[in-house]
């Protein structure tokens, strides 16, 4: 920290425009020094890829939060890659919190694995950065499209408050990412809930409609889910059924929950006993 001011690096997978990009901003104006560099276009749905397309070229993006100039850049990449620009070749000293969002949709269950948000959040951990993604249920036509109407405040509450608390605090080893998503009709006295990532999906892919398979299409999604099915410890089932803010902890560690002796009794076979 410099003269005792973490720096906090902010940065969204909607683009550099994004108001909600700006609710990310002013939530932390005052938590210290900042950083923000994000996506010179949309990248929703990116995940952690690492586009061979992409430039990697940067440029200054002027940018005004209450009133206040704050150094903002704009990066040709994938989320991801602009968090690897923002730290290798930005930042100053590495940042002490990355913030990535708010984003436009509600990123929950399964589908957190499509998610540039939660991609950017897990780049940022994976180079040793504890990382924040919040996101706020909004409107499915606003998913790719921000707008203007949308209101940021009480996610801008939420992301205000969880940041300070990653700052004051070092979360137990394993929790290298916490995962906010906030109900479109949350205000800053609804509860937040600590949850677990849902095994299921909460967005369902819809069979394109065409007659030619060489016609180019797009595969579209609605939100579906089954709250028979749904654990009542995760995250869609907090937002979707009791519309609390959830709060998960995510994990680098991929590796299988099941018994590695069961696992590698059944992959061995009797033939290798």
């Amino acid at each position: 920290m410099a003269d005792g001011r973490p720096l906090i690096l902010v940065t969204n997978d909607d683009g550099i425009d994004s108001p909600g990009l700006r609710a990310a901003v002013e939530a932390v104006l005052d938590l210290g020094e900042l950083l923000v560099v994000a996506p010179c276009h949309q990248w929703s749905g990116a995940s952690r890829c690492f586009h061979t397309s992409s430039t990697g070229t940067v440029r200054p993006h002027p940018m005004e939060v209450a009133e206040r100039a704050v150094g903002a850049f704009c990066a040709d990449g994938a989320p991801a890659q602009v968090v690897l620009h923002a730290v290798l070749e930005l930042a100053p000293r590495r940042p002490d919190l990355l913030v990535v969002g708010i984003n436009y949709g509600e990123n929950l269950g399964a589908d957190v694995t499509i998610s540039g948000t939660v991609g950017a959040a897990l780049q940022g951990a994976v180079m040793g950065i504890p990382a924040l993604a919040v996101s706020l249920q909004t409107p499915k036509e606003t998913h790719t499209n921000p707008s203007d109407e949308v209101d940021f405040s009480t996610a801008t509450h939420f992301a205000r408050h969880f940041a300070r608390r990653m700052l004051e605090v070092s979360l137990p080893f394993d929790v290298d990412v916490l995962k906010v998503d906030v109900p479109d009709d949350a205000t800053p006295q609804t509860p937040w809930r600590l949850t677990r990532v849902s095994r299921y999906t909460y967005y369902r892919a819809i069979p394109p409609r065409r007659d030619d398979l060489s016609r180019p299409v797009r595969i579209d999604y609605e939100v579906r889910w089954d709250p028979q099915a749904l654990e009542p410890d995760s995250d869609i089932y907090g937002l979707a059924v009791d519309r609390v803010v959830s709060v998960a902890p995510l994990s680098l560690d991929l590796t299988s929950r099941a018994d590695p002796g069961e696992v590698e009794a059944l992959l061995r076979g009797p033939t290798e006993l």
